[in-house]
């Protein structure tokens, strides 16, 4: 199953350091492959420094594109990240 999904950073200081590590850490038992497209640039989700290339700031749109067995749990779990900052409530 292939999903497809935009989300927008909403966190003030865009998709940081603390950010990727939820992400990374929320795929680590992903079985699908994750990726993140962010100004025509797309990069394997489940890699920390890809994700700190994208240089995503806040309000910006990414779109999360997810194939694979568990692609809908996943999806599910990273949009859910992104709409609640990923924690970061400040």
């Amino acid at each position: 199953m292939k999903l497809l999904h935009k989300v927008k950073v909403k966190n003030r200081l865009g998709l940081h350091t603390r950010p990727a590590t939820v992400i990374v850490q929320l795929l680590q038992n992903c079985k699908s492959s994750v990726t993140f497209t962010y100004k025509r640039e797309t990069i394997n989700a489940k890699s920390i420094l890809s994700i700190l290339m994208l240089a995503a700031k806040k309000n910006s749109t990414i779109t999360i594109d997810v194939e694979g067995e568990d692609a809908v749990e996943i999806m599910e779990k990273l949009v859910i990240a992104f709409e609640n900052q990923f924690g970061e409530l400040f």
